[in-house]
């Protein structure tokens, strides 16, 4: 029905030329005082055939309502374009068709630019990985204040090198997953090693015995996921401990004694770029970290939440009890 209406709305216009002549015509058997048999005879004989072509005319109008809502989820082609019926439809036809082949050449070119992007960063990245390793190879067998402040930062930076990476591919048309059963355990033992600078650093202990639990997962990706989960902990954690459990069925479950979440910020610190109170107060937070591991976590099937309260502590929880990939 509310079709019906538009339909009318739209073609009220083409209606009134003939109801002036229909107009005309009753005017004039009431002036001539003709029989009004004709004049009822004449006025069905209008109806009638004034329906059978409202009819018509409303199902073409359906039709092509249908096709044109069936193009709001396709490319715009030509021979998907519906049968114009005057000079002015053909003209508006024209103009999309010019428009969306403009819209075509800019995605064309965007994505040229995205890939060449994409390219220089990744190049940029493995580059600065040589003098990084190299650096890591200079400090080996010091053990002093000074080294282990260097080792800790450089730690930093190649979380930081990861990140970005890890930024570029989440996009990209192509994906290095790598979906298998492993041990839990050893991917949090690797998170922990790489963090373990960072935990003599600040003094802070960690709570941790062996989870003996296996997921199907992807081992890289999962491995960024924790370390970030880590990172913040440590970040975040002035004095107290860090504590990895696990939840049945298979939920990672990373706790810190730090300084929690506002209330306020909780809901939102998985978006894009969000800092929150926290991140203005420690001045060097991106925003990206959370945000890359909630999309990194979508991707492999997992999820992630959090759990905080301001001055007591955050848990993270990675639920990895089961797993969805769409597959090509």
């Amino acid at each position: 029905m509310k079709l019906f209406f538009t339909y009318l709305k739209s073609q009220g216009k083409r209606f009134l030329l003939p109801a002036g002549f229909i107009l005309i015509y009753i005017i004039s058997f009431l002036l001539f005082r003709l029989p009004k048999e004709v004049l009822y005879y004449t006025l069905s004989l209008f109806a009638l055939t004034g329906t059978v072509v409202m009819a018509a005319d409303f199902r073409r109008f359906c039709l092509k309502h249908s096709q044109l809502l069936h193009m709001l989820h396709t490319p715009v082609e030509p021979d998907h374009l519906p049968e114009a019926d005057t000079g002015i439809e053909q003209d508006y036809q024209n103009l999309i068709l010019l428009l969306a082949e403009e819209q075509k050449t800019l995605d064309m070119e965007s994505r040229r630019r995205y890939a060449d992007m994409t390219d220089y960063y990744t190049m940029w990245v493995h580059q600065i990985k040589t003098p990084i390793a190299s650096m890591h190879l200079a400090l080996r067998g010091q053990d002093t204040d000074i080294s282990r402040a260097l080792r800790g930062d450089l730690q930093k930076i190649e979380q930081y090198v990861e990140m970005v990476l890890c930024y570029l591919r989440l996009d990209s048309d192509t994906t290095d997953y790598v979906i298998k059963e492993l041990e839990l355990d050893a991917v949090v033992r690797q998170a922990v090693r790489r963090m373990a600078p960072q935990f003599i650093g600040k003094k802070i202990s960690l709570s941790y015995e062996p989870l003996n639990t296996k997921v199907l997962t992807d081992e890289k990706w999962l491995l960024f996921v924790v370390e970030q989960v880590l990172s913040n902990a440590l970040k975040y954690t002035k004095k107290g401990q860090i504590t990895i459990t696990l939840e049945e069925p298979q939920t990672l479950c990373i706790s810190d004694t730090g300084i929690g979440i506002a209330a306020e910020d909780l809901p939102r610190i998985f978006e894009k770029g969000f800092t929150g109170f926290n991140g203005r107060e420690d001045k060097k937070s991106t925003g990206l970290g959370l945000y890359l591991c909630r999309r990194i976590c979508q991707n492999l099937g997992h999820r992630i939440t959090a759990e905080s309260a301001a001055d007591h502590g955050t848990t993270v929880r990675i639920f990895l009890d089961h797993i969805k990939i769409e597959t090509e």
